[in-house]
């Protein structure tokens, strides 16, 4: 199954794709859902609302703010529009109301009793399960609905995730010209073809989107996610939560750029200036901030972080180098998701930071004029180094270890790529097998260590 480079990287709020962009979507198909009970189904009309959070979003809900992307995607609005600055005034409104409003109809939804973080019911598809409840006016259950956000802001519904649980072919869509569901597949394909891995993405792709659509996209991906360094680089001050966690990367700005007016001799600076990058954007991401899913919101600053160190110590770069890169990477993260997972919950950090990592190892490769071996040897350098990585953010929230994580996840990424491309693209290990280790690894790792703050650095901190 290829997936959409749109799809890979999609624009919205932190601080987490999982549980907070999941839980919005998953709020809004229910909606969906209700106006096509209403068309083809007699019985009443929906008047109120209930949902409740389950396993890894029961958890860390709060922490991640999965109870208030529900609010907010019960009211009518999406991860890629709502204004972050306006989230708070949303939530007000909604709990002083007790009425959402999505576009003017107005339903009953009371958060303080409507709103459940069901801990002890985890809900049998997927660690970040949810439902969705309408009621009649006479308080009869006319719909209910059940959701599973698997990573990336990616969301399935009970029935959808049951079928690709099982292997059901994916549902008819254009044939594509190059339909890769594996490394091994994607290097034939380049071989026979003579073709890089960005310029199959693209034929892909523009099956269903002009050439310039697909650019202008791209530099769209492109211009959210280098915004976001620039916010992150800018602001100060303690991150929400509670744990009052400073924000680091604009001092660190400042005193690097002081360095470099006193001409002082750094030979760590484009390493500097990559982890400062990569914890811009994941300060951002922890404060709720306008953030691009890369391939998730804990993992989001390793891509930007990497194509901006591209762009400010590579002279040869270019614009054109920042789409293929985008399209290396999705094409790398496409294969990753399909044949293991990007979501925290269900694999660890490995599925997180380590994808987002593969994904920049390959772009970076892609665009210093690695082959496709080369490329895929990037990739797999990268993930093997980060096989076994647990999920344990302190209080559920994103902020420790996933903001420094990012940074080192970002240096893995270059130091991945600079070995590839010393090489021939011959390697022991292919990606296909890092990619089902990591798959393997998931599924023997104790719940604990994956999203739901029970162990490692989650409670070992607290706990001294």
């Amino acid at each position: 199954m290829v997936i959409s480079v749109c799809d890979i990287f999609k624009i919205g709020i932190g601080p987490s794709s999982s549980h907070t962009v999941g839980p919005m979507v998953a709020a809004a198909r229910f909606l969906d859902d209700i106006a096509a009970r209403e068309l083809s189904a007699p019985g009443g009309r929906v008047t109120a609302l209930a949902a409740s959070l389950h396993g890894s979003l029961a958890h860390t809900g709060i922490g991640h703010g999965s109870d208030r992307a529900i609010i907010l995607g019960l009211d009518g609005h999406a991860p890629a529009s709502v204004a972050p600055d306006d989230i708070g005034a949303i939530v007000a409104r909604v709990a002083q109301s007790k009425h959402v409003v999505p576009a003017g109809r107005a339903y009953r939804f009371d958060p303080a009793t409507d709103l459940v973080l069901d801990k002890k019911t985890p809900l049998p598809g997927h660690a970040n399960g949810m439902r969705f409840h309408g009621f009649a006016e006479d308080g009869r259950r006319l719909l209910t609905r059940t959701y599973y956000s698997i990573g990336g802001g990616f969301v399935l519904s009970d029935s959808e995730l049951a079928e690709t649980k099982a292997g059901a072919p994916a549902s008819d869509g254009p044939a594509l010209p190059y339909p890769f569901r594996s490394a091994a597949q994607l290097l034939a394909m380049a071989k026979a073809d003579g073709l890089s891995i960005a310029a199959m993405q693209r034929r892909n792709e523009e099956v269903t989107l002009a050439r310039h659509t697909l650019d202008e996209r791209l530099d769209g991906i492109w211009s959210a996610m280098s915004n976001c360094i620039d916010r992150g680089l800018s602001q100060g001050g303690i991150m929400p939560g509670g744990l009052k966690v400073r924000r680091r990367a604009a001092g660190l700005r400042e005193r690097m750029e002081e360095e470099a007016r006193r001409n002082h001799a750094n030979p760590l600076m484009a390493n500097d200036w990559l982890s400062v990058y990569a914890m811009a954007v994941n300060e951002e991401n922890a404060g709720g901030g306008r953030v691009v899913t890369a391939p998730t919101n804990g993992a989001a600053g390793v891509i930007p972080a990497v194509l901006r160190y591209w762009l400010h110590f590579h002279v040869e770069s270019t614009r054109g180098h920042v789409r293929d890169f985008l399209l290396t990477a999705a094409a790398i993260g496409s294969i990753i998701k399909t044949n293991a997972s990007i979501s925290g919950a269900e694999v660890g950090c490995q599925g997180e930071v380590g994808s987002a990592a593969a994904m920049a190892a390959a772009g970076l490769c892609a665009v210093m004029g690695g082959t496709p071996e080369q490329v895929e040897n990037a990739a797999e350098i990268a993930l093997e180094h980060h096989l076994g990585m647990t999920c344990d953010p302190i209080g559920g929230l994103v902020q420790i270890p996933c903001i420094e994580r990012n940074a080192l996840g970002a240096v893995k990424a270059v130091t991945a790529a600079s070995l590839a491309l010393k090489g021939d693209g011959s390697h022991f290990v292919p990606l296909d097998a890092a990619i089902a280790t990591m798959r393997q690894t998931g599924l023997d790792m104790n719940e604990k260590y994956k999203e739901t703050s029970l162990g490692g650095l989650a409670v070992n901190v607290v706990e001294c």
